[in-house]
């Protein structure tokens, strides 16, 4: 079995990395890996037990507790399973979002998430994507991007994703969210969102999702040329 091959991208929240890396991984046959939405149902269980993602002791208490799987459908989706439970859709909120991003920021969590990670790696071709994937999950990643867009392209496009699922927002309100969860990523003490310097940097602002798409597929088939 030869070495196999990895594709980080990373990126500020609403980027579009998760929907940019699950169609970049289909096209190329890898295994798409959102490590956000691992992030997210460590988060999500938390939240259940009423523990406060600040809350040291208590992420530290109750982190042996859950167990955390991924499954893959006839489509390539991935299923996040906590406790035997599938909890895909319960972890798609702005407010566990946000406690995502400060559970990430627990050495403990990420000490314990590493390795799944990694493993995928070893085992599969994959696209990765989430804050750390090339600087520290993966830093001999084969093809490392940054994702990013403006502050402001990436609340309207999360202002018009929630709209369209039918919820309540105001373009305001997300792009201090936004705002905010751009600072927590950055100034965490443990990984923060960083661009490395063997990074090939994509800004999608003013590019549509097909653009975007194309413009990593061919920075991929360029490095996998060489």
């Amino acid at each position: 079995m030869g070495k196999k091959i990895s594709v980080a991208i990373d990126g500020p929240a609403g980027a579009g990395k998760s929907t940019i890396a699950r169609r970049l991984a289909g096209e190329l046959g890898y295994r798409y890996v959102d490590t956000g939405a691992i992030y997210r149902t460590v988060a999500y269980f938390m939240d259940l037990w009423g523990v406060s993602p600040k809350d040291v002791d208590g992420v530290n208490r109750y982190i042996d507790e859950l167990t955390i799987g991924i499954e893959y459908d006839d489509e390539g989706v991935q299923h996040m399973i906590m406790n035997g439970m599938d909890v895909t859709a319960d972890i798609r909120t702005q407010e566990i979002g946000q406690k995502a991003s400060l559970i990430s920021a627990h050495a403990v969590v990420r000490d314990v998430l590493l390795d799944m990670q990694r493993e995928m790696a070893e085992q599969y071709d994959v696209v990765m994507d989430g804050r750390d994937i090339g600087s520290v999950v993966l830093p001999k990643a084969t093809v490392k991007i940054f994702l990013t867009a403006s502050p402001e392209v990436r609340a309207r496009r999360r202002y018009k994703e929630l709209l369209e699922k039918g919820q309540k927002a105001k373009y305001e309100q997300v792009l201090k969210e936004v705002q905010q969860r751009d600072y927590q990523d950055t100034h965490r003490e443990i990984a923060p969102l960083k661009m490395c310097r063997d990074s090939v940097k994509v800004d999608t602002s003013d590019m549509t999702f097909e653009e975007s798409v194309a413009a990593i597929r061919k920075i991929i088939e360029e490095k996998l040329a060489k």
